[in-house]
């Protein structure tokens, strides 16, 4: 019986990439699984590339869920939890990230003491998430983008080499295939992007901020709710924003 390597796919092209490298190094000395967390929130678009993704690296991607939470909606935790953010990060990532990672583990008996290993889309710029999660979180993280020395934008031309197009997210302007509306972010730049591209978006997370009395997003040095939020306002460029949201819950924006 092989060990096995979980590669937990995001929808993202490094994820995709990572599953590509993790297919070629180690595919006849480990079983590898390709997971995926379904979100709601998520653009539809996240569907048909992990479709594409599928078909080029011939293989099926499996889904993570929560079994409380069989929709998968971020709003359906928020409503449940009764909050979107806070010190401690979002319920929403949680819920539908680490319980339905936990719930995947258990099913599948996944044994760290067997030299099972995990792998996560982190590339050259994100060396110390890595680090990080080495530390707090889980050792057998392998780096196989880092270790390969690829950055984001490689990772895009790298999908777009296979000739599949990046969800389509991307092409608004987003940094990464997360959720739209991601609470996890407080940038006045990102919120006034989902304001411009998605307003539907923005406006259900302004009632609903409102209804749970959570103030998204920072501005002049304060947090307050997203329909305070002049829509000149900006704060951060996005490249330089890291709250993706990953199978592990991370720290909040701020």
């Amino acid at each position: 019986m092989k060990p096995l390597i979980a590669v937990w796919f995001s929808c993202g092209v490094a994820s995709a990439v990572a599953a590509k490298l993790t297919i070629e190094q180690y595919g006849d000395t480990h079983e590898v699984r390709l997971i995926n967390n379904p979100v709601t929130e998520e653009d539809p678009d996240n569907l048909r590339f992990k479709r594409d993704v599928e078909a080029w690296l011939g293989v099926e991607i499996e889904s993570a869920i929560n079994p409380k939470y069989p929709d998968c909606s971020a709003e359906a935790v928020w409503r449940d939890r009764r909050f979107m953010n806070g010190i401690h990060g979002a319920p929403c990532t949680v819920e539908l990230k680490k319980h339905a990672r936990q719930a995947w583990e258990s099913l599948n008996l996944f044994n760290f003491a067997l030299d099972n290993k995990l792998v996560m889309g982190f590339t050259v710029e994100e060396r110390a998430r890595h680090e990080r999660f080495v530390l707090t979180e889980r050792p057998n993280l392998l780096p196989v983008l880092i270790d390969a020395g690829l950055t984001k934008a490689d990772c895009h031309s790298l999908v777009m080499a296979a000739g599949i197009h990046p969800p389509a997210i991307y092409a608004e302007g987003y940094p990464n295939a997360n959720c739209i509306g991601c609470v996890k972010a407080t940038s006045p730049t990102y919120w006034n992007l989902v304001r411009r591209t998605r307003p539907e978006v923005f406006a259900a997370r302004a009632t609903l901020s409102r209804e749970l009395g959570a103030r998204l997003v920072r501005y002049q040095g304060a947090r307050i709710f997203l329909d305070e939020l002049p829509a000149e306002a900006v704060g951060a460029p996005l490249k330089t924003m890291d709250f993706e949201c990953g199978i592990f819950c991370e720290e909040t924006v701020v």
